[in-house]
Protein backbone atom coordinates (compact mmCIF):
# COMPACT_ATOMS: atom_id res chain seq x y z
CA UNK A 1 0.00 0.00 0.00
CA UNK A 2 1.71 3.47 -1.42
CA UNK A 3 1.76 5.90 1.77
CA UNK A 4 0.95 9.33 1.42
CA UNK A 5 4.38 10.63 2.38
CA UNK A 6 6.12 8.08 0.50
CA UNK A 7 7.27 10.95 -2.42
CA UNK A 8 8.63 13.31 0.60
CA UNK A 9 11.42 10.92 1.50
CA UNK A 10 14.15 9.55 0.03
CA UNK A 11 14.65 6.27 2.05
CA UNK A 12 12.02 3.89 3.94
CA UNK A 13 10.27 5.45 7.30
CA UNK A 14 10.92 3.64 10.26
CA UNK A 15 7.80 0.99 11.05
CA UNK A 16 7.44 2.94 13.91
CA UNK A 17 6.58 5.79 12.18
CA UNK A 18 4.34 4.33 10.11
CA UNK A 19 2.65 2.67 13.26
CA UNK A 20 2.05 6.25 14.61
CA UNK A 21 0.71 7.66 11.88
CA UNK A 22 -2.07 4.99 10.97
CA UNK A 23 -5.35 4.76 12.19
CA UNK A 24 -6.49 2.36 10.68
CA UNK A 25 -6.52 -0.49 13.18
CA UNK A 26 -9.51 1.59 14.64
CA UNK A 27 -10.93 3.69 12.20
CA UNK A 28 -11.25 0.90 10.04
CA UNK A 29 -14.66 -0.28 11.48
CA UNK A 30 -16.06 3.04 9.79
CA UNK A 31 -15.70 1.64 6.65
CA UNK A 32 -20.14 1.91 6.16
CA UNK A 33 -19.96 5.59 6.80
CA UNK A 34 -17.06 6.46 4.83
CA UNK A 35 -18.25 5.04 1.47
CA UNK A 36 -21.46 6.37 2.10
CA UNK A 37 -20.36 10.07 2.94
CA UNK A 38 -18.29 9.26 -0.08
CA UNK A 39 -21.10 8.34 -2.28
CA UNK A 40 -22.89 11.54 -0.95
CA UNK A 41 -20.25 13.74 -1.93
CA UNK A 42 -19.85 12.47 -5.15
CA UNK A 43 -23.43 12.87 -6.56
CA UNK A 44 -22.79 16.80 -5.16
CA UNK A 45 -19.76 17.16 -7.52
CA UNK A 46 -21.43 15.68 -10.43
CA UNK A 47 -24.42 17.77 -9.95
CA UNK A 48 -22.10 21.15 -9.18
CA UNK A 49 -21.02 20.20 -12.91
CA UNK A 50 -17.61 19.85 -10.99
CA UNK A 51 -17.64 15.60 -12.23
CA UNK A 52 -19.44 14.51 -15.02
CA UNK A 53 -22.27 11.97 -14.98
CA UNK A 54 -20.06 9.19 -16.48
CA UNK A 55 -17.39 9.90 -13.68
CA UNK A 56 -20.13 10.57 -11.04
CA UNK A 57 -21.14 6.49 -12.34
CA UNK A 58 -18.12 4.95 -12.03
CA UNK A 59 -17.05 6.35 -9.14
CA UNK A 60 -19.95 4.99 -7.41
CA UNK A 61 -20.25 1.73 -8.72
CA UNK A 62 -16.63 1.20 -7.68
CA UNK A 63 -17.85 2.28 -4.46
CA UNK A 64 -20.46 0.09 -4.32
CA UNK A 65 -18.71 -2.92 -5.30
CA UNK A 66 -15.87 -2.11 -2.71
CA UNK A 67 -18.73 -1.91 0.00
CA UNK A 68 -20.00 -4.85 -0.74
CA UNK A 69 -16.39 -7.03 -0.74
CA UNK A 70 -15.42 -5.65 2.49
CA UNK A 71 -18.64 -6.34 4.01
CA UNK A 72 -18.93 -9.74 2.90
CA UNK A 73 -15.53 -9.96 3.35
CA UNK A 74 -14.10 -10.87 -0.40
CA UNK A 75 -12.05 -7.58 0.38
CA UNK A 76 -9.82 -7.18 3.46
CA UNK A 77 -8.87 -4.34 4.80
CA UNK A 78 -5.06 -4.16 4.65
CA UNK A 79 -3.41 -3.30 8.08
CA UNK A 80 -0.69 -0.99 5.96
CA UNK A 81 -3.39 1.31 5.17
CA UNK A 82 -3.17 4.59 6.71
CA UNK A 83 -6.58 4.42 7.52
CA UNK A 84 -9.58 3.36 5.93
CA UNK A 85 -9.98 6.71 3.60
CA UNK A 86 -6.71 6.15 1.70
CA UNK A 87 -7.42 2.34 1.30
CA UNK A 88 -10.97 3.00 -0.06
CA UNK A 89 -9.72 5.76 -2.33
CA UNK A 90 -6.41 3.92 -3.24
CA UNK A 91 -8.69 0.74 -3.98
CA UNK A 92 -11.06 2.26 -6.06
CA UNK A 93 -8.52 4.36 -8.28
CA UNK A 94 -7.28 0.77 -8.72
CA UNK A 95 -10.31 -0.34 -9.68
CA UNK A 96 -11.72 2.36 -12.03
CA UNK A 97 -8.68 4.18 -12.87
CA UNK A 98 -8.07 8.28 -12.82
CA UNK A 99 -11.79 8.84 -11.98
CA UNK A 100 -11.00 7.43 -8.82
CA UNK A 101 -8.30 10.51 -7.75
CA UNK A 102 -11.59 12.97 -8.50
CA UNK A 103 -13.04 11.76 -5.51
CA UNK A 104 -11.29 13.40 -3.44
CA UNK A 105 -12.14 16.77 -5.32
CA UNK A 106 -13.48 19.69 -2.73
CA UNK A 107 -12.80 17.49 0.61
CA UNK A 108 -9.60 16.88 3.05
CA UNK A 109 -9.46 14.01 5.05
CA UNK A 110 -10.13 16.40 8.19
CA UNK A 111 -13.63 16.92 6.65
CA UNK A 112 -13.74 13.20 5.83
CA UNK A 113 -12.59 12.20 9.58
CA UNK A 114 -14.80 14.54 11.10
CA UNK A 115 -18.05 13.21 8.99
CA UNK A 116 -16.98 9.68 9.59
CA UNK A 117 -16.69 10.11 12.86
CA UNK A 118 -20.41 11.77 13.17
CA UNK A 119 -21.90 9.21 11.16
CA UNK A 120 -20.74 6.06 13.12
CA UNK A 121 -21.24 7.51 16.74
CA UNK A 122 -24.86 8.51 15.36
CA UNK A 123 -25.31 4.92 14.42
CA UNK A 124 -23.82 3.27 17.26
CA UNK A 125 -25.85 5.74 19.70
CA UNK A 126 -29.59 4.79 17.98
CA UNK A 127 -28.37 0.87 18.36
CA UNK A 128 -27.92 1.56 21.91
CA UNK A 129 -30.76 3.78 22.63
CA UNK A 130 -33.13 0.31 21.26
CA UNK A 131 -31.38 -1.81 23.30
CA UNK A 132 -31.81 0.53 25.91
CA UNK A 133 -35.54 0.83 25.21
CA UNK A 134 -35.81 -2.91 24.88
CA UNK A 135 -34.38 -3.72 28.93
CA UNK A 136 -37.00 -0.63 30.00
CA UNK A 137 -39.73 -2.58 28.30
CA UNK A 138 -38.30 -5.73 29.88
CA UNK A 139 -38.08 -4.49 33.39
CA UNK A 140 -41.49 -2.76 33.09
CA UNK A 141 -43.15 -6.14 32.74
CA UNK A 142 -41.25 -7.35 35.40
CA UNK A 143 -42.68 -4.62 37.37
CA UNK A 144 -46.23 -5.38 36.43
CA UNK A 145 -45.68 -8.77 37.59
CA UNK A 146 -44.79 -7.85 40.59
CA UNK A 147 -46.78 -5.07 41.63
CA UNK A 148 -47.89 -6.79 44.74
CA UNK A 149 -44.82 -9.10 45.79
CA UNK A 150 -43.48 -7.42 49.04
CA UNK A 151 -40.09 -6.85 49.52
CA UNK A 152 -37.74 -5.00 52.24
CA UNK A 153 -36.28 -1.80 50.95
CA UNK A 154 -32.99 -0.13 52.26
CA UNK A 155 -30.92 2.73 53.39
CA UNK A 156 -27.42 2.81 54.24
CA UNK A 157 -27.07 -1.25 53.96
CA UNK A 158 -30.04 -1.93 56.09
CA UNK A 159 -34.03 -3.29 56.05
CA UNK A 160 -36.07 -0.20 56.23
CA UNK A 161 -39.47 0.46 54.48
CA UNK A 162 -41.53 -2.25 52.65
CA UNK A 163 -41.63 -1.52 49.09
CA UNK A 164 -42.86 -3.62 46.26
CA UNK A 165 -40.28 -5.30 44.01
CA UNK A 166 -42.53 -4.12 41.21
CA UNK A 167 -41.90 -0.48 42.48
CA UNK A 168 -37.82 -1.34 43.15
CA UNK A 169 -37.69 -2.12 39.79
CA UNK A 170 -39.15 1.13 38.08
CA UNK A 171 -36.70 2.73 39.53
CA UNK A 172 -33.97 1.35 36.93
CA UNK A 173 -36.67 2.01 34.52
CA UNK A 174 -36.56 5.75 35.42
CA UNK A 175 -32.70 5.42 35.27
CA UNK A 176 -33.02 3.95 31.98
CA UNK A 177 -35.20 6.56 30.36
CA UNK A 178 -33.54 9.59 31.78
CA UNK A 179 -30.25 7.80 29.61
CA UNK A 180 -31.77 7.52 26.38
CA UNK A 181 -32.94 11.14 26.95
CA UNK A 182 -29.19 12.14 27.29
CA UNK A 183 -28.11 10.12 24.80
CA UNK A 184 -30.91 11.32 22.73
CA UNK A 185 -29.79 15.03 23.36
CA UNK A 186 -26.49 14.22 22.72
CA UNK A 187 -27.02 13.02 19.12
CA UNK A 188 -28.74 16.01 18.05
CA UNK A 189 -25.94 18.39 18.59
CA UNK A 190 -23.52 15.64 17.00
CA UNK A 191 -25.95 15.77 14.46
CA UNK A 192 -24.19 17.85 11.79
CA UNK A 193 -22.51 17.49 8.97
CA UNK A 194 -18.64 18.99 8.91
CA UNK A 195 -18.65 17.66 5.09
CA UNK A 196 -17.19 21.22 2.79
CA UNK A 197 -15.01 22.02 5.72
CA UNK A 198 -11.98 20.47 3.68
CA UNK A 199 -8.54 20.95 5.69
CA UNK A 200 -9.82 23.74 7.57
CA UNK A 201 -11.15 26.50 5.78
CA UNK A 202 -12.97 25.31 3.21
CA UNK A 203 -12.91 25.43 -0.69
CA UNK A 204 -12.84 27.40 -3.75
CA UNK A 205 -14.63 24.97 -5.53
CA UNK A 206 -18.90 25.77 -5.78
CA UNK A 207 -19.75 23.04 -3.73
CA UNK A 208 -23.53 21.77 -2.20
CA UNK A 209 -22.85 21.63 1.91
CA UNK A 210 -26.39 21.47 2.59
CA UNK A 211 -27.29 19.12 -0.15
CA UNK A 212 -24.42 16.26 1.17
CA UNK A 213 -25.92 17.10 4.74
CA UNK A 214 -29.61 16.27 3.84
CA UNK A 215 -28.71 13.01 2.08
CA UNK A 216 -26.48 11.68 4.68
CA UNK A 217 -29.46 12.41 7.63
CA UNK A 218 -27.86 15.43 8.87
CA UNK A 219 -30.34 18.25 10.69
CA UNK A 220 -28.14 20.64 9.11
CA UNK A 221 -24.07 21.98 8.80
CA UNK A 222 -21.38 22.91 10.94
CA UNK A 223 -20.99 26.98 10.41
CA UNK A 224 -17.43 27.60 11.15
CA UNK A 225 -14.68 25.50 8.95
CA UNK A 226 -12.02 25.49 12.04
CA UNK A 227 -14.88 24.36 14.26
CA UNK A 228 -16.32 21.69 11.81
CA UNK A 229 -13.13 20.28 11.50
CA UNK A 230 -11.69 20.26 14.95
CA UNK A 231 -14.63 19.75 17.24
CA UNK A 232 -14.70 16.34 19.36
CA UNK A 233 -17.14 17.57 22.18
CA UNK A 234 -20.07 15.46 20.84
CA UNK A 235 -17.56 12.18 21.91
CA UNK A 236 -17.04 13.45 25.08
CA UNK A 237 -20.31 13.86 25.29
CA UNK A 238 -21.85 11.10 24.28
CA UNK A 239 -18.91 9.09 26.59
CA UNK A 240 -20.59 11.08 29.49
CA UNK A 241 -23.88 9.46 28.82
CA UNK A 242 -22.55 6.08 28.02
CA UNK A 243 -21.24 6.48 31.40
CA UNK A 244 -23.47 7.15 33.34
CA UNK A 245 -25.60 3.97 31.50
CA UNK A 246 -23.63 1.79 32.72
CA UNK A 247 -23.39 3.00 35.89
CA UNK A 248 -26.90 2.61 36.23
CA UNK A 249 -26.40 -1.28 34.76
CA UNK A 250 -23.55 -1.75 37.34
CA UNK A 251 -26.67 -1.06 40.45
Amino acid sequence: MQTMWAGRFQKQLDADVNDFNSSISFDARMFRQDIAGSLAHVAMLAKAGILTDAERDAIAAGLGSILDDIASGALPIDPAAEDIHMFVEQELTARIGDAGKKLHTARSRNDQVALDIRMYLRDEAEEIVRDIKDLIRAVTEQAKLHKTTIMPGYTHLQRAQPVTFGHHMMAYAMMLMRDVGRITDAVKRMNVSPLGCCALAGTTYDTDREMTASALGFDGITYNSLDGVSDRDFCVELLSALALVMLHLSR
